[in-house]
């Protein structure tokens, strides 16, 4: 929801004189309530999509972690290669 929602339901200028002062307030408080709609909207879908974004965030770090894991599990097997090789060259 933009400024621009907002302002496109604005009440008429009550200078105006076309409307009584009970029915501006009629026409106040209904803008008011479809302003209040839309925000309650709005924080129900930035809810849902925090939520979705705490979700992904989570399964990203715990791929991240096991991808971690894994690459300090091949480094491990391959400096150990490289000593066995090297005895392997020193015993020959």
């Amino acid at each position: 929801m933009t400024n621009d929602d907002l302002d496109q339901n604005s009440p008429p200028d009550p200078a105006a004189g076309s409307d009584s002062e009970s029915e501006s307030a009629v026409i106040h408080l209904a803008i008011l309530s479809q302003r209040v709609d839309q925000l309650l909207t709005l924080c129900g879908r930035l809810t849902q999509e925090n939520l979705a974004l705490r979700e992904q965030h989570d399964a990203l770090a715990t791929e991240r972690d096991a991808l971690r894991d894994k690459y300090e599990h091949s480094r491990a097997r391959i400096e150990a290669m490289i000593v066995r090789l090297k005895s392997l060259e020193q015993s020959a």
